[in-house]
C-alpha cells in the first residue's frame, strides 16, 4: 500500500480469549462509527451543509476579535495535525502497542483523530468576512460539484487501499474469528497509478472549491494545505523506510498530487 499510516502492527489473531476478542471487536466498531459520523460532519462543516455548526457559523452576538479567532483556530488545527501525524509514525506505534493490544492500535488512532476533529468542530471560531465570492449561479453550482467530487475522491481512494483496514475494522474482525492479520504489501491500485496521494488530492479539492470563501474558510484551507505537504513528507519517509527502492522507483515515476506537474 502507498499510505504510511496504514497499520504497521499485524499481530497474530487468536491470542485473546472470547471476551477479549469481543471487546476488541466492539471497540473497533465503535471507533469506526464515530469516525463515520465525524467524516460526514466534516463534509457539512467545510461545505456549509446540513450540520448545526459550519466553518462559517456565527453564533455570538459579538464575535471574538479576528486575531483571537485566528489564534484559537490555529491551536485547534495544530492539535489535529500533531495527533494525526504523530500517532502515525512508526516510533509512536511501537510505544502505543506496548500499552494497547496491536489489534486495536489502528482503531485507537482512528478514535483519537475523530476526537481531535470533533474538538475542532465544536470550538472553531468563525471569520465571516468574505475573501471572494462567485456571483454567477451556474459557476457557483459547478464549484459545489467540484467540492463534492473531491470528497468522492477521498472516499474512493480509501477503498482502493482497503478502507476497512485503514480504519481498523478488518483487524478486529479477523481477530474476532481467530484469523491472523496479514502483513501489508506494496500496491498501487487505480488512482495510485496516477498520483501518489489521491486522498490528499481529494481533500485539497474539497477544501478549496468554495463559491463563497470567507476568511475563516480560507484559514482552514490554507492551514490544512500546509499540513498536507508536511504530512506527505513524513509519510513518504516512512514508506521509503518500509519499502525501500520499491517506493523510491514509484515516487520517481508517479506524480505526488497532479499528473505531469508535481
Amino acid at each position: 500500500m502507498t499510505k504510511a499510516n496504514v497499520p504497521e502492527s499485524h499481530a497474530s489473531a487468536g491470542r485473546f480469549g472470547p471476551l477479549g476478542r469481543f471487546l476488541s471487536l466492539a471497540y473497533g466498531a465503535i471507533s469506526y462509527i464515530i469516525f463515520l459520523f465525524t467524516f460526514l460532519y466534516a463534509i457539512g462543516f467545510v461545505g456549509g451543509l446540513a450540520v448545526p455548526k459550519t466553518v462559517d457559523t456565527v453564533r455570538e452576538i459579538m464575535p471574538p476579535p479576528p486575531m483571537h479567532a485566528v489564534a484559537v483556530n490555529l491551536v485547534l488545527l495544530a492539535i489535529f495535525a500533531i495527533q494525526h501525524s504523530g500517532m502515525a509514525r512508526r516510533g509512536f506505534k511501537r510505544i502505543l502497542t506496548k500499552v494497547v493490544p496491536p489489534v486495536i492500535e489502528r482503531s485507537t488512532y482512528v478514535l483519537c483523530a475523530s476526537v481531535a476533529l470533533i474538538l475542532l468542530f465544536a470550538l472553531w471560531q468563525p471569520l465571516p468576512q468574505v475573501a471572494w465570492r462567485i456571483g454567477n449561479a451556474k459557476a457557483a453550482a459547478l464549484v459545489y460539484s467540484l467540492s463534492a467530487f473531491g470528497w468522492l475522491i477521498v472516499l474512493y481512494s480509501t477503498f482502493l487501499i482497503s478502507h476497512f483496514e485503514l480504519f481498523g475494522v478488518k483487524q478486529v474482525v479477523l481477530n474476532a474469528v481467530g484469523r491472523a492479520i496479514p502483513g501489508i504489501g506494496f500496491k498501487t491500485p487505480g488512482l495510485y497509478r496516477v498520483v501518489r496521494h489521491p486522498i490528499y488530492l481529494g481533500f485539497l479539492i474539497a477544501f478549496w472549491a468554495a463559491p463563497v470563501m470567507t476568511f475563516g474558510h480560507l484559514l482552514f484551507a490554507a492551514a490544512t494545505t500546509i499540513y498536507i505537504f508536511i504530512g506527505i513528507a513524513l509519510e513518504e519517509r516512512d514508506l521509503i523506510a518500509t519499502f525501500g527502492d520499491q517506493y523510491r522507483h514509484y515516487r520517481a515515476r508517479v506524480a505526488m498530487l497532479l499528473p505531469g506537474l508535481f
